[in-house]
């Protein structure tokens, strides 16, 4: 039986949530963390219109500029043609194509696993795959830094969570160590680039460490896939660990220039995933369009391998040309190029006024940073030709220098 009271209880009216709002809106802006959404104009591309101004894009994840590429472009626009602009239904019941198939089979191919699932997004993939290996008794570890999809992910599971500081493999294995004999499973959960700072972890060190230990590796690769590594096969190529990952996690919506994700491992982990993650089981199929815009750009990628090694020659000389400058990009050996300013308000005055000079570089606060850290994060692509990347690291160098 409900017990009576007086307090008033107000009705969730247009005004309450808009008063709730307000509240929660000033408390952003006095930290100074308030966002808002510019508005971009034309095709991603080294250049675009960015507030109605035309700029040159360094804040962007079309790292190859494959999002454009006529083969991609014309394969999007016959799937939409052929199959229509939506799978209109989840995999499992009616929104499950030919299309998704051959591009999972095509990714594991690429990969080299047993074969793939396509996720909507990044961030979904997190978030279904962690919940879907980990339960209680067993625990989750992680990198301080891991991004946020990761830590949601774990934040599902009833798992223990162990936090490790960013890429410290000696304190990683004092981790493993304690929970080893202490817990039914152990997965242990990566970023191979890290995403506001662009250095990778040290997989070379890790992987074979966690395996002593008896720890699944599950390697988000977001930024890696189809930029690093010999073949494009992204981080765990790179540090010779690709075959000892046991699940490879990347996204279609960067490198590839198209929209999604997928997570590639065994074929019981891949029907693990279609029974119990809730992210993949809940939410509708990708569309054809992208999904065979995400196969023509897997054949691109194949073809011109020079993007890639185009890509990173652009990120070591934008770095170079900062140091020339005094200007420090540590601990980035990617496509990811931090310049830490430090200061919100500080950071963001730069942004808008390397936006006023041509130059779209976007600055980024807590909490996607810790706080103290703001930067501008700096992406270039392999399009963008030598002097224009010399022109942004003197206009950065010249904001730097002026007065706050």
């Amino acid at each position: 039986m409900a017990l009576a009271t007086n307090r008033r209880v107000e009705p969730v009216t247009a005004s309450a949530v808009d008063r709730i709002a307000a509240e929660k809106l000033a408390a952003i802006r006095r930290r100074g963390t308030h966002r808002r959404m510019r508005v971009l104009e034309g095709a991603q591309a080294p250049r675009m219109c960015v507030d109605g101004r035309e700029v040159l894009l360094f804040a962007g994840s079309n790292y190859l500029d494959l999002a454009s590429h006529p083969e991609v472009v014309e394969a999007s626009a016959r799937a939409a043609h052929d199959w229509g602009c939506a799978a209109s239904g989840s995999r499992l019941i009616s929104g499950n194509l030919a299309l998704h198939e051959a591009l999972e089979a095509e990714l594991a191919e690429f990969l080299g696993t047993q074969t793939a699932l396509t996720f909507g997004t990044g961030y979904m993939a997190n978030v279904g795959v962690i919940p879907a290996l980990a339960a209680e008794g067993d625990v989750v570890v992680s990198d301080a830094l891991s991004h946020a999809s990761i830590i949601d992910g774990c934040k599902l599971t009833r798992a223990a969570v162990r936090v490790f500081p960013h890429g410290d493999v000696d304190a990683l294995e004092d981790v493993l160590r304690q929970v080893a004999s202490t817990h039914r499973n152990v997965l242990l959960a990566l970023d191979g680039v890290y995403s506001m700072d662009g250095d990778t972890a040290p997989l070379a060190e890790i992987v074979p460490l966690a395996k002593r230990w008896g720890a699944v590796v599950l390697l988000d690769d977001a930024h890696g896939t189809g930029a690093l590594g010999a073949r494009g096969r992204g981080t765990g190529e790179l540090c010779g660990v690709e075959d000892t990952v046991d699940i490879n996690l990347g996204t279609l919506g960067k490198a590839l220039g198209s929209f999604g994700a997928f997570v590639a491992g065994s074929h019981l982990l891949r029907e693990l995933l279609v029974n119990s993650a809730r992210s993949f089981i809940f939410s509708c199929a990708l569309a054809p369009p992208a999904v065979a815009a995400a196969r023509a750009a897997l054949r691109v990628l194949r073809a011109e391998p020079w993007r890639r090694a185009q890509l990173q020659d652009n990120a070591t000389l934008l770095r170079a040309l900062l140091a020339n400058h005094g200007i420090s990009t540590a601990p980035s050996t990617t496509q990811i190029i931090p310049v830490v300013i430090g200061d919100n308000a500080r950071t963001m005055a730069v942004c808008e006024r390397l936006l006023a000079r041509g130059f779209y570089a976007q600055g980024i606060r807590h909490p996607s940073v810790p706080e103290g850290t703001a930067r501008l994060r700096l992406t270039p692509m392999a399009t963008h030709r030598a002097e224009e990347i010399a022109a942004l690291a003197h206009a950065i160098a010249e904001e730097l220098a002026e007065a706050p």
